[in-house]
C-alpha cells in the first residue's frame, strides 16, 4: 500500500470510532485496493499501551469494511478493556495490521522473528499474535511459542501435538505514528 493509501485507512478507522460518539459515519473510499478481503487487525494503544485489539484472519468484506468493523470493535468491543469513552480519542493511536496469507508450519526453523504472526489452532482452542508481538516484548522463539500456547489456553508446547495446526503469517502494518506523524 502506498503512504497515501495507509493514511486514507488509518483516517477511517479513527472516523469509524469517533462516529459512535455522535460524528459523521464514515464514507467508504473508492480505492481499488481496499475492495480486497484480507484478514486485519485494529490495534489501539494509549500512552503506548494497549487499549484494544480485535481482527479477522480471514475476511469476506472488504479491507475498507472490515477497517470500520474491527476499529469499532477495538474501541467497544475488546473484552479485556472498557468501552472507550469520548474524552479518551484525541490520546489513541491506531495500527492497522493487513494480513499475508496463512501459511502451514511444517518446521519452526521456518518462522522468523519480525517476520512472522503465527496462528495456532488445537480443538477448540486458538491463539494468535501479530508479527510486532514478540518483537514488542523481545520473545525469543521459544518464549513466543510458549506464549502463543497459553494465550491459546493450551499447555506448554501444546504446538507440537499431532492434532495441533500452527500458522506463520506476514502482515502490513502501519501506525499513526508512522503515517501521520
Amino acid at each position: 500500500m502506498t503512504p497515501a493509501q495507509k493514511e486514507t485507512l488509518l483516517k477511517l478507522a479513527r472516523a469509524a470510532i469517533a462516529s459512535r460518539f455522535g460524528g459523521e459515519q464514515p464514507q467508504l473510499p473508492l480505492d481499488e485496493a481496499f475492495g480486497e478481503r484480507k484478514g486485519l487487525f485494529v490495534t489501539i494503544t494509549q500512552k503506548g499501551e494497549l487499549r484494544g485489539c480485535i481482527g479477522m484472519m480471514q475476511s469476506r468484506k472488504s479491507i475498507a469494511e472490515e477497517v470500520v468493523d474491527m476499529a469499532r470493535e477495538a474501541a467497544f468491543g475488546d473484552p479485556r478493556f472498557p468501552a472507550l469513552r469520548r474524552e479518551e480519542l484525541a490520546g489513541l493511536s491506531i495500527e492497522i495490521s493487513i494480513l499475508g496469507p496463512l501459511i502451514p508450519v511444517e518446521e519452526v526453523s521456518q518462522i522468523q522473528i519480525g517476520r512472522d504472526g503465527l496462528l495456532l489452532r488445537k480443538g477448540f482452542n486458538s491463539g494468535v499474535f501479530l508479527p510486532q508481538v514478540p518483537v514488542e516484548w523481545d520473545w525469543d522463539l521459544d518464549t513466543y511459542l510458549s506464549q502463543l500456547c497459553r494465550k491459546a489456553g493450551l499447555r506448554n508446547g501444546a504446538w507440537k501435538s499431532p492434532d495441533a495446526l500452527l500458522y506463520r503469517f506476514e502482515a502490513q502494518v502501519f501506525s499513526e505514528n508512522e503515517i501521520l506523524a
